[in-house]
């Protein structure tokens, strides 16, 4: 039976993150209950990995079997017929048997959105986090170069979380400002090889801690090495969260 990678995007406002769950409206249910239709066969879709209630995918990689004679470059378009207004397929094609979308993913991008605004901007308010103090872009940066490499990231996993090995690598990290007529617009794009659980959230509040003064560039370093979530910067909303791209 032929496997398949699938490209999809979706806003997460609506949804319960990927995971299916009983009674509950989440990404993965929705796509494996139109992918099983279009099929006429239960079929089950592997994301590269899960997203939390209320993060958005600009590219999220899922793969599955199915026995069709549609031809891959057209399932997006079959697909897009049942799909919700708030999840698309954007492109399919057909890969090796004993492709993952899992565990061969050797990169994922994920960017965090802010915007500085006195009063909240309801236009905004789904895809951006808000902060009334308006950051420092330099001082965001210093922070950021702190973080890039291959270390023991524990001080950025949510409390209460256990994983075996909290070492992760960061490629890249890249804070981008963008004055808009709606307020200042700040874009953290992180790159890695794989994140802990709200990993990219708690390097959001960090950097904007870095940012309004609450914690100086120079303190990064000291947190990552004690390995302090205290002291790193609070987990960021869900809403400003968007899984970019996964590399493979």
């Amino acid at each position: 039976m032929p496997r398949f990678l699938l490209t999809i995007q979706y806003d997460g406002t609506d949804f319960c993150g990927w995971q299916r769950q009983k009674e509950l409206r989440t990404v993965q249910k929705c796509l494996e209950e139109a992918l099983s239709a279009l099929f006429e066969k239960p079929t089950q879709a592997v994301a590269s990995g899960r997203t939390d209630a209320g993060v958005h995918a600009a590219a999220q990689a899922v793969h599955f079997d199915a026995d069709t004679k549609i031809p891959a470059d057209k399932i997006a378009f079959a697909l897009n017929t049942a799909l919700p207004p708030d999840l698309s397929a954007l492109a399919c094609k057909i890969v090796p048997d004993n492709f993952n979308a899992r565990f061969f993913a050797k990169r994922k991008t994920y960017c965090y959105k802010l915007y500085y605004s006195p009063h909240r901007k309801p236009l905004l308010e789904r895809g951006h986090a808000h902060t009334v103090i308006a950051p420092d872009l330099d001082k965001m940066r210093e922070a950021a170069d702190k973080i890039i490499g291959t270390r023991d990231f524990s001080c950025f996993l949510a409390a209460g979380s256990k994983v075996k090995d909290a070492v992760r690598t960061v490629f890249s990290l890249d804070v981008r400002q963008k004055p808009t007529d709606n307020g200042e617009i700040f874009e953290i794009y992180v790159c890695g090889n794989g994140f802990l659980y709200n990993m990219v959230r708690i390097i959001a509040g960090t950097l904007l801690y870095a940012g309004i003064g609450k914690i100086s560039p120079q303190e990064v370093s000291e947190i990552i090495e004690n390995r302090d979530r205290k002291r790193a910067g609070k987990t960021l909303p869900p809403n400003g969260l968007t899984l970019v791209g996964v590399e493979y």
